[in-house]
């Protein structure tokens, strides 16, 4: 783990393999079995394959430090987190070749899909496609586009409810009304948002290509995407007619999606190698490609830490409030709160957030004296005939109107241009507006003339330090009751039959040992008895147990529809039909 930047070390927690349960590991076992079966068919060809050079098995919940070790053959490696990360730190990391992999496994109740990241969705679904090397280029390219979109404070209160109705959903101890009021408070946060924002619209591309993305014609597409490769209804549902299918553009970031529902619809990509080009038309969009005022508009719209990147290199972060125009060009920048001055994503010695704690403000543009030369190329000769020279007296008066006088402390230089002056007595006015007064003491002054690049986060995050974008939670341990672990001891009993190859008699006695207190205790419970069935048609197939357990699964089966036809995959591949 020592190759992560520190921010994001505070993410990867310990698998504590000894943490899942009996239940767990046979929950494992009942999607991997039916995914595998179904999607042998309908996945992209590279799914099948990538499960077992990805060290995948079907028959137990996969050490994740393996997974890594087999990953690393394709360029990645994998890493265990807890539940949701921030957006933005699983972009990172996915940039520097690392598969964030949700350590938690998700419960009997959500056996077919649930809203958290677990296990399944991230080892089964997004693992196994990394082996194809024009896929996993585009999700490395998409990361690198993906850490540089400004996210608001909308979508971060967004994502702050979505992990809080996930984490107690998954939670066994949560009550209705606990998640009642989560699910309230998600509905309250989605209907306060106000725009979509770069984060938003990548979300949404992230969505309809490497999480429910479809591959191939539109008459015959077939699965790629990890939400629908680890969800056993939503990969059966997805391919059906009731689904509609629409070729991939980059009109795919206007589609918004609810991760509580099935998709209505769904992007049909003609190859791998097109993944690319819809990430490209979408970053040509972008503030961090863009710049200028249309990109400061987006920043100031978020009310979020983001950075404006000048034509001399000076890189300014922190909430930018405001851009001040003449003549439709910038004028000059402001920003409010703990601000950082950076040079190549390194803070510059000096300022930090803590001495620009009160915000940071600087002109933006050409000076009338050199009205078609960026300030940033001026020479030495240069700045010495308009005065910048330590100790002296300078009054700088753009074109924009904006003028500038105080006593020059020092100017900076980084690879041969002026970045940064220094002023003490310094003022700043446009038109009668004061825009800094002697009395706020120092005035750094960045140099350029316009604002090539306006991009998410901190530039130096590291030094920056914590942002409300990049908090680490962890999802809470589950609490069983006397109940819960009786239950997992009937399903640890069953599992060490299967393992230490029992037979005959042996096993059929043992079976109603545990079957027999099962039933007493948990009678709607179909898993362990699917699990015994499958066992005593394969190894006593004479047993009479075998027609009770077929008899119990039967009435079973009538409880509802989703009992019926969980039960009827599962027979469908335990030999039993």
């Amino acid at each position: 783990m020592d190759f992560l930047p520190p921010h994001l070390r505070k993410y990867v927690v310990e698998q504590h393999y000894e943490k899942y349960t009996p239940v767990d590991q046979a929950v494992w076992r009942y999607i991997l079995r039916q995914l595998k079966a179904y999607l042998s068919k309908h996945a992209h060809e590279c799914y099948v394959e990538g499960l077992q050079k990805t060290g995948i098995d079907v028959e137990r919940i996969p050490r994740i430090e393996e997974v890594s070790e087999k990953l690393q053959k394709f360029g990645w490696r994998a890493l265990p987190v807890s539940g949701f990360i921030p957006p933005a730190a699983f972009m990172e990391l996915q940039s520097l070749g690392v598969l964030p992999i949700a350590s938690d496994m998700r419960t009997l109740d959500h056996l077919l899909y649930t809203p958290a990241p677990d296990i399944v969705h991230e080892a089964a679904g997004h693992a196994p496609i990394l082996i194809h090397p024009e896929f996993s280029e585009y999700l490395r390219q998409y990361a690198q586009v993906a850490k540089k979109a400004i996210i608001s404070k909308e979508d971060l209160d967004l994502y702050e409810a979505i992990r809080e109705l996930s984490d107690i959903k998954e939670n066994p101890s949560s009550t209705a009304a606990e998640i009642k009021a989560a699910e309230e408070n998600l509905e309250k946060v989605g209907k306060s948002i106000s725009h979509i924002s770069e984060a938003s619209e990548l979300s949404r591309m992230n969505w309809w290509t490497a999480e429910y993305g479809l591959i191939g014609s539109l008459e015959n597409p077939k699965i790629f995407g990890a939400g629908l490769l680890s969800s056993v209804g939503e990969s059966k549902w997805c391919l059906s007619a009731k689904v509609k299918k629409i070729p991939l553009t980059v009109d795919c970031i206007k589609m918004g999606y609810d991760i509580t529902e099935p998709q209505p619809q769904l992007y049909v990509a003609a190859d791998f190698k097109s993944l690319s080009q819809v990430l490209e038309d979408m970053a040509a969009q972008m503030a961090f490609r863009v710049g200028g005022l249309q990109g400061l508009n987006k920043a100031i719209q978020a009310q979020s830490v983001n950075s404006a990147e000048l034509n001399s290199g000076l890189q300014i972060s922190g909430q930018i409030i405001e851009a001040i125009t003449a003549n439709n060009e910038v004028a000059y920048l402001r920003l409010q709160g703990p601000s950082q001055l950076c040079f190549a994503d390194q803070e510059l010695p000096g300022h930090n957030k803590t001495y620009h704690a009160q915000g940071f403000g600087t002109p933006v543009g050409f000076l009338k004296n050199h009205p078609a030369k960026c300030p940033s190329t001026f020479t030495d000769e240069e700045w010495t005939s308009l005065q910048v020279e330590p100790g002296k007296v300078t009054r700088l008066e753009y074109t924009s109107g904006v003028v500038v006088t105080g006593k020059v402390q020092s100017r900076l230089v980084k690879n041969g241009k002026t970045i940064l002056i220094t002023l003490t007595e310094a003022q700043a006015e446009l038109q009668g507006r004061i825009l800094f007064s002697p009395d706020w003491g120092t005035f750094d002054m960045a140099v350029g003339s316009s604002v090539t690049s306006v991009f998410g986060g901190p530039a130096d995050r590291e030094a920056y330090g914590e942002t409300s974008d990049f908090v680490a939670k962890r999802v809470p341990a589950p609490k069983y009751s006397e109940k819960e672990l009786l239950k997992h001891a009937h399903y640890g009993a069953v599992r060490k039959l299967r393992e230490d190859k029992v037979q005959g008699d042996a096993l059929v006695q043992s079976l109603e040992s545990v079957l027999n207190s099962h039933r007493a205790e948990f009678s709607t419970d179909w898993l362990l008895l699917l699990e015994s069935l499958e066992l005593v048609t394969a190894r006593a197939p004479q047993a009479g147990l075998k027609r009770q357990l077929e008899g119990y699964l039967e009435s079973l089966a009538k409880t509802d529809e989703k009992t019926r036809e969980l039960i009827q995959d599962g027979l469908s591949l335990s030999g039993a039909l």
